[in-house]
């Protein structure tokens, strides 16, 4: 049974620009309480300023957290963890393949490849330590904002250290990454934990900073985005649903690295060792 948006306590991850902007003003003009996250404080409280001033709603909340670091990741699980409730989590954060960041090998403050920490890794440690309070809170939602771009992690190499390294595909493995560890965890919670976990390709190359710095151009505008990640986040249509992929609105199939269960079971042992000194 979903709830209404206005009794909805929710957490944007990266929405102080984009996609991520985008969506938590819609929550907040729904009557949504919304936890907005950032790694810039002046921005953070810049969109926090600005959504309130454009729905009329005060429950707007900043958190601070740069998501190449993992430390810092865990801080903001604590914080989000120690609230009353969390109904909807929508891991959004992420980098390019290119730029504005550089589009060569780089790692995190933990020594992790950049993309997949910040895109994949950081996601990984928030769900988790939240899955409690979602439980807590259910009916609740997961939603991983993914990408049509995908590729099979490489388990041998999984930071892509020994191999000529792109950023297109770099970019590509956290994605895929992203999709198949909410298959898992939807596998893991089962149907009866009240809380559902879906990710979705929401647009094709959405007029954000990371498009037009990359590409200069946009396909689909930020609204058809922000429509198709709020009826994942909030459709009654969608209750009960999990462990699914969508493009756009229509349900699809990702890679199909994404759907064996010894790779998930691998993504998932490789996530919790690299995030082990966090737990």
């Amino acid at each position: 049974m979903s709830r209404a948006a206005a009794d909805t306590v929710a957490l944007v991850t990266g929405s102080t620009d984009g996609l991520g902007r985008a969506l938590a003003e819609r929550l907040a003009a729904l009557g949504a309480t919304v936890h907005i996250h950032g790694r810039s404080e002046e921005r953070l409280e810049a969109a926090r300023r600005e959504i309130v001033a454009a729905t009329g709603n005060e429950r707007v909340h900043p958190h601070l957290a740069d998501f190449a670091s993992l430390a810092q990741v865990r801080g903001l699980a604590d914080e989000i963890g120690a609230l009353p409730a969390l109904h909807l989590l929508v891991n959004n954060a992420g980098i390019g393949s290119g730029l504005p960041d550089s589009p060569d090998r780089q790692e995190s403050a933990d020594g992790i490849e950049l993309r997949l920490a910040v895109n994949y890794l950081a996601g990984f440690l928030l769900t988790t330590h939240l899955v409690p309070l979602l439980e807590s809170s259910a009916p609740a939602r997961v939603v991983m904002v993914a990408s049509l771009g995908q590729a099979a992690l490489d388990f041998d190499d999984p930071m892509l250290g020994r191999t000529r390294y792109e950023g297109r595909r770099a970019y590509a493995q956290s994605k895929l990454a992203q999709i198949s560890f909410a298959n898992e965890l939807a596998a893991r919670l089962g149907p009866d934990s009240g809380v559902t976990v879906n990710s979705l390709h929401p647009a094709t190359f959405m007029p954000t900073k990371i498009v037009l710095d990359e590409r200069g151009t946009s396909v689909d505008d930020l609204q058809r985005g922000v429509d198709s990640t709020i009826r994942l986040a909030l459709d009654p249509k969608l209750d009960g649903v999990t462990g699914r992929f969508f493009d756009r609105e229509q349900e699809s199939r990702a890679e199909s690295q994404a759907y064996d269960p010894d790779a998930r079971r691998q993504l998932w042992e490789l996530s919790e060792e690299l995030t082990k000194p966090f737990v």
